[in-house]
């Protein structure tokens, strides 16, 4: 588990290191009230009204506009904010080991398929849907019983590749398994990597089942696969020459490109679209489930949009957005050439440990 990064009190469920009292952190975050629309929009009414006292909201994350769009949240509503920023693994782990007593509020991270997983055990709230104007990318992610809120949509599988050592890379699937590219396809460990699971998943589905998805991998891990343990080791795999191609998520990819010119992004047919979003724990106390609600729509406000995209501009940033007027970033291809599938979060997300464990097993060790 990572250190904690405060950004307001200290949680009421779990000891935290403090580095600055809540009022120092609040102000520290002032330098992101233009970002996040400037001065309160509570009106002098409601600012009036009595409203229930305020206690930390603990956010876990894996998203890299996270410290920024908390700290913003935190400056304009004056909520605490908590921030425990780790890869998906290992957060998903943190929540099934503290089921009885959970020490989160919000989960904010890549793949439907882990909300799927953990709505099916009841320990999602239900019925919230922040009202806001849908595209036809957030109409396709947004769960029938509100139990996750889509964020936006990046692509699982996409393929990085060096153009001056690769002129002519795979345009199949099936031809990463060619002895042409023996030892040169890299990719992360599902079981660390929050959008290599939805990826694992998205292989299976497309080839009509776990069995025939196994295969797959079975015969890419013999083909010389390499794998780490999430994107920024893959792709650092890439750039040094370890590997040609790097299977690895959209925004990643295409964040390299900006630092290495060598490196190119493609997508086979089909890639899978991976939505990022925000849950909410069903057995936190009421008034943490309202500041994570009201958390959740600044992230899908225009000021918390702003924020989601200048905040990882060379990684997560680079998303499609779920909602009508907002535009993606200009580095982002457009979606209507590429050959994407949606997968059913509630199929495979209830696999995930199953299929975790068995790509641990056979394809990293």
């Amino acid at each position: 588990m990572t250190t904690s990064s405060p950004l307001g009190a200290s949680p009421r469920r779990r000891p935290t290191r403090r580095s600055a009292p809540a009022v120092a952190v609040v102000a520290a975050g002032a330098a992101l009230a233009a970002l996040s629309g400037g001065a309160p929009v509570a009106s002098a009414a409601r600012a009036a009204a009595p409203r229930p006292a305020v206690v930390p909201l603990v956010v876990y994350s894996a998203q890299g506009y996270d410290k920024a769009e908390t700290q913003a949240f935190s400056t304009r509503f004056h909520i605490p904010v908590e921030l425990d920023d780790n890869s998906t693994g290992p957060l998903l782990t943190q929540i099934e080991a503290s089921k009885n007593n959970p020490k989160w509020g919000l989960l904010w991270v890549d793949g439907a398929t882990a909300f799927a997983g953990l709505d099916v055990q009841h320990l999602l709230v239900r019925g919230f849907e922040p009202k806001v104007a849908w595209n036809a990318l957030g109409k396709q992610a947004v769960p029938k019983d509100g139990s996750y809120v889509p964020t936006g949509v990046t692509l699982a599988g996409a393929m990085a590749y060096n153009a001056a050592k690769v002129p002519n890379p795979p345009t199949t699937w099936s031809q990463l398994l060619s002895p042409r590219w023996k030892g040169e396809v890299g990719t992360n460990d599902p079981s660390q990597s929050g959008p290599t699971y939805p990826f694992v998943a998205g292989m299976m589905n497309y080839l009509h089942g776990v069995a025939q998805g196994e295969r797959f991998f079975t015969k890419l891990k013999a083909n010389g696969l390499v794998v780490n343990p999430t994107n920024g080791p893959t792709l650092a795999a890439l750039s040094s020459g370890q590997i040609d191609i790097a299977l690895v998520q959209s925004s990643a990819a295409i964040g390299a490109t900006f630092s290495d010119k060598n490196l190119k992004v493609h997508y086979l047919n089909p890639v899978t679209i991976l939505p990022s979003a925000i849950g909410i724990d069903a057995k936190a106390p009421k008034q943490e489930q309202v500041e994570a609600e009201e958390f959740a729509s600044y992230v899908l406000s225009p000021a918390g949009q702003k924020v989601m995209q200048s905040g990882d501009p060379t990684g997560d940033s680079l998303y499609y957005p779920v909602l009508d007027g907002v535009a993606p970033l200009k580095a982002l291809p457009s979606l209507s050439g590429v050959s994407t599938q949606n997968i059913n979060p509630y199929l495979w997300g209830p696999k995930e440990n199953m299929v975790n464990s068995w790509f641990d097993q056979n394809i990293v060790q």
